[in-house]
């Protein structure tokens, strides 16, 4: 027999016998990705509470496991439908479960609240708050139920009598609800105090704030949807923070020191309930008081520490104490450069820099239970990774994970058990137990779910910052069918702007599925993650400062010099596509960079930073007034006569993150200049798509792409 003609059959055998590999659809790239596609772990893990057991979920959430530290053979502890003929619900899954004891647990359905035992199978309902309940917040020992209604802030006591806590007939006066468009690390606008004493809470006062105008479509005749948008340079909301006092039934209000449209942020409880700390932040956003004020009276008490920083000082995190019998405390700051802790007496003294590493630590997760040792996220060395660390009241730091990685740790509640979920480039997910002696056990490993599909692969490596000194990390997708051989088209993916990173150590190194089936479509997807993004440290990201989309777009050109190096990469045929910052990435790129891409695809993008929210927008480019010439560079509408390429611009027309004024300001540009673009609007979809519109929205982008790339 001919050898090739039998080489050939030997071929033709084994993609018979073993089956021909699947392709992933476009549908299932957009919505699997995080089910289907979903590595194995175990789901909703939590810590028995006091106890070496814990818990995780099976079958949909449907049935709860337990295991043990000395033993871990899983057995069933309780099912759904155990739960729900002992409670008279109709729960659909253990999603929400909050421990009350090694014995109970708490349930919700429909604003009633339930408690389960254990060990008599049996339970019953405890609060039910009011149908048009929002923001359910209860007190830490699971018994005051506080709630919004509207405008005003409410709490179910332990008889479920609901007590009053505002009642503010101006609709522009708001409590219980979070402030400055959650910037700072808000979250949240109530507040227990550890022993539910009091109930903290934020109020805004909005009424000078600008009504923003947002169509309903939904009803006819179509009818306007006021919201509140406080755009940059113009009036803001001003704010208080309320303490309510549960025996008394009266309330102190504490306004900001400086002027009114100040912000008051990262508010805590001191452990013996006597004080607040609140950070004031000016509204520049370059001078930071931390405040300390009298929970009875409202009254100041003193700064313990100021801040100052001529680019921008931004509190993110709460003061955290270690200790429930003292009022030490943790504060985060990242004055010498990257965010670390700072442990001080509620006196304002400085007793240790707990932490002093040059790279980004991220978030507190837990202590163990003499408030001895913090245990904390940070990057470590590598910024693409998020590792766990310990660190002592004295400053010696560990690092608890060993993998490299991004790790998801939560440690029990004695500290002397560690259980790490991680995934990095090689590992889909893997499940870890660490005793207190930092010895590993392994719990699961998943198995790829990609297995038996064609996806490609990532190659990720560094490349020289603009500045020629910083390095950048960028991320490569190829096709399974990759031929070094062949030139292909690139689709850039870029983002750019700060709180956002593209390129992580986990599994797909932080893409999105969709990108590898736009590979599997023959192209190269490339992202660099420029200057001014995330988990790089305070120089790295702010150098954005009073000019946006300028570093970051030099940046992006080294991204498309390394690209034009390469001997597979067509540099005809590049494309670009971001949605929010990288929608104003995009349309900078296209316009102010014009010869560079031959097509665009911007969602939501920011074309003119004065139109932009306050809270973010004045502490990356100040105000119109105090920095004319970097708002005149920045604004996108300027360069329209630039355009050569194809563009395509999309945005949710109920968008009240960038509103819709932005892409309609730059069409109407577009038109006067002559220009022809393309505009596909999302209609009641706010700043991004999702559900399975998202389908149809990565469809549009794609073939844009694809039709107008060849």
């Amino acid at each position: 027999m001919n050898k090739k003609l039998f080489v050939a059959l030997l071929c033709f055998v084994a993609t018979t016998a073993f089956g021909q590999l699947k392709k992933i659809t476009l549908e299932e790239s957009v919505l699997q990705q995080g089910r289907a596609f979903r590595a194995d772990g175990l789901t909703g893990f939590q810590w028995i509470p006091n106890t070496n057991k814990y818990v995780f979920y099976t079958d949909t959430w449907t049935k709860m496991k337990s295991a043990s530290t000395t033993n871990d053979a899983a057995t069933e502890l309780v099912t759904l439908a155990d739960l729900n003929t002992a409670l008279g619900t109709k729960l659909k899954n253990f999603f929400g479960l909050q421990w009350i004891d090694a014995n109970t647990f708490m349930v919700t359905e429909n604003g009633k609240y339930y408690r389960y035992n254990l060990t008599t199978k049996s339970g019953k309902q405890t609060q039910q708050a009011p149908e048009t309940a929002e923001n359910n917040t209860f007190d830490s020992n699971k018994v005051n139920l506080a709630f919004t209604e509207g405008n005003n802030l409410y709490f179910l006591n332990s008889k479920g009598e609901k007590v009053t806590v505002t009642n503010e007939t101006n609709k522009g006066i708001v409590s219980g609800q979070s402030i400055a468009r959650n910037e700072f690390g808000i979250s949240n606008g109530i507040f227990w105090s550890p022993k539910a004493s009091f109930l903290a809470f934020y109020q805004k006062d909005e009424t000078e704030v600008a009504d923003y105008p947002l169509l309903n479509i939904n009803e006819t005749p179509g009818q306007l949807v006021n919201i509140k948008y406080p755009m940059i340079g113009q009036k803001s909301e001003k704010p208080r923070v309320g303490i309510y006092n549960l025996a008394t039934q009266k309330t102190v209000f504490i306004t900001p020191r400086g002027n009114q449209d100040d912000y008051l942020t990262n508010l805590s409880w001191t452990p013996d309930e006597k004080y607040v700390l609140i950070a004031e932040l000016n509204r520049g956003q370059n001078d930071m008081n931390l405040n300390l004020y009298d929970a009875n009276s409202g009254s100041f008490v003193r700064t313990i520490l100021n801040e100052k920083n001529p680019r921008w000082v931004e509190p993110e995190h709460d003061a955290f104490f270690p200790n429930a019998k003292s009022n030490n405390f943790v504060w985060f700051s990242e004055k010498d450069g990257f965010p670390n802790m700072y442990y001080y007496s509620i006196e304002g003294k400085l007793i240790k820099q707990l932490t002093n590493n040059p790279f980004v630590v991220r978030d507190i997760i837990g202590t163990n239970t003499t408030g001895t040792e913090i245990y904390f996220k940070a990057t470590g060395p590598n910024p693409t990774n998020m590792l766990v660390y310990k660190v002592d009241l004295k400053g010696k730091q560990t690092l608890i994970t060993k993998d490299q990685g991004v790790h998801n740790v939560i440690p029990s509640s004695d500290g002397n058990w560690f259980f790490d979920e991680f995934s990095n480039h090689d590992t889909p997910s893997k499940s870890l137990l660490y005793d207190k002696g930092l010895k590993a056990k392994t719990l699961l490993v998943s198995k790829n779910k990609y297995e038996g599909y064609e996806i490609g692969s990532a190659e990720i490596k560094t490349i020289k910052a603009a500045d020629g000194t910083t390095d950048l990390y960028t991320r490569l997708i190829k096709p399974s069918n990759f031929d070094p051989t062949k030139k292909y088209p690139v689709l850039v993916y870029v983002y750019g702007g700060p709180h956002a990173q593209m390129i992580t150590n986990s599994y797909l190194d932080g893409a999105n599925l969709w990108m590898y089936w736009m590979a599997e479509q023959g192209y190269l997807v490339f992202t660099v993650d420029n200057r001014g993004s995330d988990n790089r440290g305070f120089a790295f990201e702010s150098i954005i400062h009073g000019n946006l989309g300028t570093n970051e777009m030099d940046d992006q050109l080294k991204g498309v010099d390394y690209l034009k190096s390469l001997p597979y990469v067509d540099g005809n045929r590049l494309a670009v596509h971001g949605w929010s910052y990288g929608g104003f990435m995009t349309t900078s790129l296209m316009l102010r960079k014009a010869d560079t891409f031959k097509v665009g695809v911007a969602g939501g993008p920011v074309i003119d930073w004065k139109w932009y929210e306050v809270m973010y927008g004045e502490r990356y480019m100040d105000t119109p007034t105090e920095n004319p010439k970097g708002f005149e560079e920045t604004t996108v509408y300027n360069y329209v006569k630039n355009l050569k390429g194809k563009l395509l611009l999309i945005h949710g027309t109920n968008d009240d993150v960038v509103v819709e004024q932005h892409n309609l300001s730059l069409v109407k540009k577009f038109v006067e200049a002559g220009k022809q673009v393309d505009y596909f609007p999302y209609p009641m979809h706010k700043h991004n798509v999702s559900g399975k519109d998202r389908v149809h929205l990565i469809q549009k982008v794609l073939n844009y792409v694809i039709e107008n790339n060849k």
